[in-house]
C-alpha cells in the first residue's frame, strides 16, 4: 500500500507527511487497544546489534522464573504459549500491529513483555504509546546510516527510545518505576544511564570476571562443546553460546533478571539449558565432520566478532551484504573484513531489492587483497560449494539472513527462503 502511495505522492511531500502519519497510527493503535503496555511489565531491548539473543536470554530467564511472557522480535512473535517466526522482514511493524499484539498478550494472562526496538521503529513512531517499565541498551555502531540521513540521526534514533522510557507514565499510566540497563563498556551507554529514570545499572565485562569462552570444533558426529562460563555476584554461570559477544548479551540478560529480583540460581539454571537460538550462531548439524553455523551478521563489526569466535579453524565464509538501497559504504568493508579472517571466501546474493545483485557483490570484492574468493550469485549453490569443499575441523558460516524468511528483489518482489533449510538439504546431498 506504501508503495502504491508513493507512486502518487511526489517524494518531498511524500518524505514531509509520512512521520506525522506514523505519528498518528501509532498513537490511535494505542488508544484503540486501550493502551495495552500499561496494564504489564515491559522490557524494551535496543542497540545495533545483540538484540534479537538479548531478548530471547531474558525471556527464558523469565519463563525459568515462573512468569505467563510475550516476546516480539527479528525471530519471532511469541504470546503465552504460542509462538509463531516473523515473516514481516521487520522486528517491530506498524499499522496497529504491536498495539493488537500487547493486547493479546494481556487478554491471555501474560505480566511480562520483551520487545525489541529498532531505530526503524522508532524513526517511524512504531515504539510510541508503549509505556516501557526497563530498556537494555547493548551497543552502538554505524548501521542504516543512508536510511536515517547520517550516523548522528541514527543514533539519535536509538536515544529517542530511551526517552520514550523516561516519558512512560504520561497520560494516567500507573508506571512509578523504570529501569535503564545499559552495556557501559560501550560509549554511548553515558546518554542512557543520564536519562531521568527510577533506576540506572550499568554492566561491563568487569562484572562477568573471570569467564571463559569455549570453542571447540565438530569431530566427525559428537557434540561440540560450545560455552560461555563467567560469574557473576559471586556464583558462576554458564551458557551453551558461543564468542564474546553472547557473553555480553547473557550478560544484560543477567543484570536485567537481576534487577528484577530473579534469583541468581533461576538464572543459572535457565541460562545453562538455553535452547538454540535461532538464526543466531546456529549450528547445522546432518552428521559431517566439519561445523556449518548460520548467523544473523550484517554489520561490520558484527561480522569481524562472528568471525573472531571461531579462531583455530579453517574458514570457508559464504556472504552477502546488507542489501540494496541502503549502506552501500560497508561493502568494500565488508569485504575486507572477510579477507582478514577467512580462508575462502564465497560472495553471493543476499537482498538486492533494485539494485544490480551483482555489482553489490563486485563492490566487495574491491576489499579482498590476499585471500581466494568465488563469485556465486545462486545462494543455494553458493552453499553447497561450501559445504562440498569443507573437510574434517573445518567450519563454514554463512552470515547475512539468519532467519530472514525471504531474499528481496526488484520492485518489492520476495523469494521464500532459509539458509538453516538450504545448509542441511546440501549436507544431506553429500553424507
Amino acid at each position: 500500500m506504501i508503495r502504491f502511495i508513493k507512486k502518487l505522492i511526489p517524494t518531498p511531500i511524500f518524505r514531509t507527511c509520512q512521520p506525522t502519519y506514523h505519528f498518528l497510527l501509532a498513537y490511535i493503535g494505542a488508544i484503540f487497544y486501550g493502551f495495552p503496555a500499561r496494564k504489564m511489565f515491559v522490557i524494551g531491548v535496543t542497540g545495533t546489534k545483540g538484540k534479537s539473543s538479548t531478548v530471547e536470554l531474558i525471556n527464558t530467564i523469565l519463563e525459568e522464573a515462573g512468569y505467563k511472557t510475550a516476546l516480539a522480535g527479528t525471530i519471532r512473535f511469541k504470546v503465552g504459549a504460542e509462538s509463531r517466526p516473523n515473516l514481516y522482514k521487520m522486528s517491530m511493524p506498524g499499522r496497529f500491529f504491536i498495539q493488537k499484539f500487547l493486547s493479546d498478550a494481556h487478554k491471555v494472562g501474560c505480566t511480562h513483555v520483551v520487545l525489541e526496538i529498532t531505530s526503524e521503529a522508532a524513526r517511524q513512531f512504531r515504539s510510541r504509546g508503549i509505556d516501557l517499565d526497563m530498556l537494555v541498551f547493548t551497543n552502538l555502531s554505524p548501521e542504516h546510516i543512508e536510511s536515517h540521513g547520517s550516523f548522528e540521526k541514527y543514533r539519535d534514533a536509538k536515544r529517542s527510545i530511551g526517552r520514550t522510557l523516561a516519558d512512560s507514565g504520561f497520560g494516567g499510566s500507573a508506571k512509578k518505576e523504570k529501569w535503564i540497563i545499559a552495556n557501559r563498556d560501550d560509549a554511548e551507554s553515558a546518554f542512557y544511564l543520564s536519562l531521568p529514570v527510577t533506576h540506572t545499572i550499568p554492566f561491563s565485562l568487569a562484572n562477568a570476571e573471570p569467564y571463559t569462552l569455549t570453542q571447540n570444533s565438530r569431530v566427525k558426529s559428537s557434540v561440540a562443546k560450545n560455552s560461555i562460563e563467567f560469574t557473576f555476584k559471586g556464583e558462576k554461570m554458564s551458557a551453551p553460546l558461543t564468542g564474546l559477544f553472547n557473553l555480553y548479551n547473557a550478560l544484560g540478560a543477567v543484570v536485567c533478571a537481576d534487577a528484577l529480583g530473579i534469583s541468581l540460581a533461576t538464572i543459572k539454571k535457565a541460562l545453562t539449558n538455553i535452547a538454540t537460538i535461532k538464526g543466531r550462531v546456529e549450528r547445522v548439524n546432518a552428521g559431517q565432520d566439519f561445523d556449518v553455523i548460520v548467523d544473523y551478521a550484517h554489520t561490520a563489526d558484527s561480522l569481524e566478532k562472528f568471525y573472531l569466535a571461531f579462531p583455530d579453524q579453517r574458514k570457508i565464509c559464504v556472504l552477502g551484504n546488507t542489501g540494496g538501497g541502503r549502506d552501500t559504504w560497508k561493502r568494500k568493508e565488508m569485504g575486507t573484513i572477510a579477507d582478514k579472517y577467512c580462508d575462502e571466501i564465497i560472495l553471493t546474493d543476499e537482498d538486492p531489492y533494485d539494485d544490480d545483485p551483482r555489482s553489490i557483490v563486485e563492490q566487495m570484492t574491491e576489499g579482498i587483497k590476499n585471500k581466494p574468493y568465488k563469485i556465486i550469485m545462486d545462494r543455494r549453490e553458493a552453499i553447497r560449494t561450501a559445504v562440498v569443499g569443507a573437510k574434517t575441523g573445518y567450519v563454514v558460516l554463512i552470515t547475512g539472513k539468519g532467519t530472514d524468511p525471504y531474499i528481496m528483489v526488484a520492485d518489492g518482489k520476495k523469494i521464500p527462503w532459509s539458509d538453516v533449510i538450504v545448509a542441511r538439504e546440501e549436507l544431506e546431498k553429500i553424507k
